[in-house]
């Protein structure tokens, strides 16, 4: 009998499988997966509930327009809150979040993808993200640069928990994108919570905070970490007045705490349950085909 040609399946390329499998809903084990089951497992990877909000995050260019549209807009809000500014007052402040903010992590969402993986991954989040592979938000830099010149100073607040070196990794991610004011007292992280507001009253009493700017409203105010999505939606209309004012709100429509409202959790499992959950708040309004 001759040799047989064979294939060495590493963790990793078992880890994709499964991945891609749990994605499109297959059953099945992967030990003994055959190669015609594998390429039907990877044609599932088209099935995955990530591709049309990381494609938009991409690809459109309305979405780069709407984040230059927010920092348009704040550098209208800061040359407003200068023109009123007195001499006498206290200086003034920007307090921005980071992460979907100023900073965008396309790659990383594409990584998950493309092993197959549908929902966010802690795990995976704290294996890229010391890699410095971030990219500046569309008009983030400018902006920042702008406060700078104008004498506003600004804050960087962010929730993060990467363990002993998480102030170290997110200071390296501003120094890497030439931000201003990439120095440890302009910087806040929070690893045990993603309340920010401690580090919101610490700058008030030094400052006057002409704007805050954020991709989650949590970012604004805490009353908006519930877990129910018609409760956030009307402490939302209770705001209308501040959003383009107070708060400027860049684009984010893969994670953040409107997760939270419809799963109850920030980082759901991705288990069959939640999947069936996402479904359903994606169809709360849907055509019956009849009427």
């Amino acid at each position: 009998m001759g040799d047989k040609q064979t294939t060495t399946v590493t963790d990793r390329d078992r880890r994709r499988i499964l991945g891609l499998m749990i994605a499109g809903g297959a059953v099945g084990g992967v030990s003994s997966l055959p190669v015609a089951a594998q390429d039907g497992a990877a044609g599932n990877e088209i099935r995955n509930s990530l591709l049309w909000a990381v494609a938009y995050k991409q690809t459109a260019a309305e979405f780069y327009a709407l984040c230059h549209q927010a920092y348009n807009l704040a550098r209208m809000r800061i040359d407003l809150a200068l023109a009123e500014h007195a001499s006498g007052d206290r200086p003034l402040a920007v307090i921005t979040d980071m992460d979907n903010t100023i900073l965008h992590a396309l790659s990383y969402w594409g990584h998950l993808i493309n092993e197959g993986m549908d929902f966010f991954d802690d795990a995976t989040w704290d294996e890229w993200l010391p890699n410095n592979l971030i990219t500046s938000v569309p008009g983030s830099n400018d902006f920042f640069n702008y406060c700078e010149e104008q004498g506003v100073e600004v804050f960087y607040v962010t929730s993060r928990n990467q363990g002993e070196r998480t102030f170290e990794y997110a200071l390296a991610h501003l120094k890497h994108l030439d931000f201003p004011f990439a120095r440890e007292e302009n910087l806040f992280v929070f690893r045990e919570t993603s309340d920010k507001s401690p580090a919101r009253q610490k700058i008030e009493e030094s400052f006057e905070v002409a704007l805050t700017l954020g991709d989650n409203l949590n970012d604004y105010r805490r009353d908006y970490y519930v877990r129910d999505v018609d409760e956030r939606r009307a402490l939302m209309e209770r705001d209308r007045d501040d959003w383009g004012t107070r708060f400027i709100l860049i684009p984010n429509p893969t994670d953040g705490h409107w997760v939270r409202a419809i799963f109850g959790e920030s980082e759901p499992a991705p288990t069959d349950d939640n999947r069936r959950i996402l479904k359903d708040a994606a169809t709360r309004v849907a055509w019956n085909g009849a009427e």
